[in-house]
């Protein structure tokens, strides 16, 4: 079973007029007014899914700044999952900066099938400590309902690239400390978090958090699996490719050749996901 926790599709309006939605976003426009920056929609996830024998997908949209927008890519997640009911999985996306609409907008997409919240991601601010206080009536309800928050992070240092966030790993942590029975999976491995896990008291209070394995042929060597495995235990590994940045079949090959066993091997390509979504 191979379940992707970590893609994005895009409706057809933001795919044929990528300029506008530039123009009314710098945070999409920092990683997409690149005509090279791939967008896809759910028949191209799809085809691609069919071709490496991906199961389930989780899509995510984007975190735009503006509710409008957010809610555009919300209803084309969620119609999209309606068209292949046994396949995508919805995470939406809500605004830290306005907790009153967010509330709401999980609601409406939580009755209309959505399963978590997500990729969420701060591009061109840092994401604050009054940030998490606003947002805290919100993370509070998906804590009592164990809905899973996707969070976007990334290493604070190396080479500089688009998307590449600012927020420091310790405000990453005093989201966790905040809300620790809340189900989080941190994006891209974390930002280099898994390695703080090594501190007993960091082990304790994330015991709830998750990794994923999106973009890492362009962020760490081979050796990353292994290693983090060692750290954190095999169990909160997932499999995400950020598809339609990097090809699953990448990440395919890299854990082939990992050094980890067939049955973590198998663990990480879903069976760890489903253990958690299934538990909503």
């Amino acid at each position: 079973m191979k379940i992707d926790c970590h893609t994005h599709i895009f409706p057809e309006e933001v795919r044929e007029d990528r300029e506008v939605f530039c123009s009314r976003d710098e945070g999409f426009s920092s990683i997409y007014k690149n005509s090279k920056s791939k967008m896809v929609g759910a028949e191209d996830l799809i085809a691609t899914m069919d071709e490496h024998r991906i199961e389930r997908s989780v899509i995510c949209g984007f975190s735009w700044k503006h509710p409008d927008l957010c809610s555009l890519h919300n209803r084309y997640l969620l119609e999209s999952a309606s068209r292949y009911p046994n396949r995508l999985i919805v995470f939406i996306s809500l605004l830290f900066s306005n907790p009153d609409w967010s509330g709401r907008e999980l609601d409406r997409a939580m009755r209309g099938g959505a399963r978590g919240v997500g990729e969420l991601a701060f591009y061109c601010d840092e994401m604050t400590s009054q940030d998490i206080y606003t947002m805290k009536p919100v993370l509070a309800q998906m804590e009592k309902q164990g809905i899973p928050l996707l969070l976007h992070t990334n290493e604070t240092i190396g080479h500089s690239y688009p998307g590449k966030g600012r927020t420091p790993l310790e405000r990453f942590y005093e989201l966790i400390l905040s809300f620790p029975n809340l189900p989080i999976i941190l994006g891209h491995w974390g930002g280099g978090l898994p390695f703080y896990e090594l501190m007993p008291e960091v082990a304790k209070v994330m015991a709830n958090v998750y990794y994923d394995t999106a973009a890492s042929p362009f962020l760490y060597s081979n050796k990353i699996y292994t290693i983090v495995s060692e750290i954190v235990g095999v169990e909160k590994i997932f499999f995400g490719t950020d598809f339609p940045l990097i090809s699953p079949q990448r990440y395919l090959k890299e854990l082939e050749v990992s050094g980890l066993s067939r049955q973590d091997q198998g663990k990480i390509l879903g069976l760890n996901f489903s253990r958690l979504i299934e538990k909503r």
